[in-house]
């Protein structure tokens, strides 16, 4: 397949976007950052359309889009507990279900994968072994991860750093990180096994 496609260089301009990102949040230049993750959300928006509409959908980008948004969401709260905008507990445990779900996958599409099991048979992604069907949850945590991130740094561009919707959505993204991260963990229908 051409792996050349508009929506997977949209996806690697994200994942080098991402430590520019975090680089800026550090350094508290928190207009820059926020217009750079504005940027990198537009990118994400516009490489799924692109690669529906115009029938560029591809392997290698089903495997860089999720990953784009890992790497993006770890370094978002790492750079924001760095800053002091998101609470130690609940940058670890967006960043520790991250991880888990990174190795609960890795490990998947090793029990999955038909044998010969090489390391280049493992990494082939034009093998599939393994769907993951991310249930309601996840997409509401994801929403409530992003709308937690862009309202952290934006909100010492309006002057403030602590606010009761900050506070709110800091314990909503806090419970649904756990409630996901859980339904990863007992749900028999989210890592569908795919035939060989």
């Amino acid at each position: 397949e051409n792996i050349y496609t508009l929506p997977n260089a949209l996806t690697v301009s994200r994942i080098l976007m991402t430590p520019i990102i975090g680089y800026l949040i550090v350094q508290q230049s928190f207009t820059m950052a926020c217009g750079l993750l504005a940027v990198a959300a537009f990118t994400d928006l516009l490489d799924g359309f692109l690669a529906r509409q115009y029938n560029q959908k591809t392997v290698l980008g089903s495997v860089l889009d999720p990953a784009a948004d890992k790497i993006l969401m770890v370094t978002l709260a790492v750079s924001l507990c760095q800053a002091g905008l998101v609470p130690f507990y609940l940058a670890s445990l967006i960043i520790f279900r991250d991880i888990a779900l990174v190795a609960a996958t890795a490990f998947y599409r090793y029990i999955s994968l038909s044998p010969p099991k090489t390391i280049a048979r493992y990494f082939d992604v034009s093998l599939p072994s393994a769907e993951v069907h991310p249930p309601l949850i996840s997409k509401i945590n994801t929403f409530l991860q992003l709308a937690l991130m862009a309202a952290s740094i934006s909100m010492p561009i309006i002057g403030l750093t602590e606010h009761f919707f900050l506070t709110c959505l800091q314990y909503a993204t806090g419970i649904t990180t756990i409630w996901s991260g859980l339904h990863y963990l007992i749900s028999p229908n989210v890592i569908k096994i795919l035939k060989q």
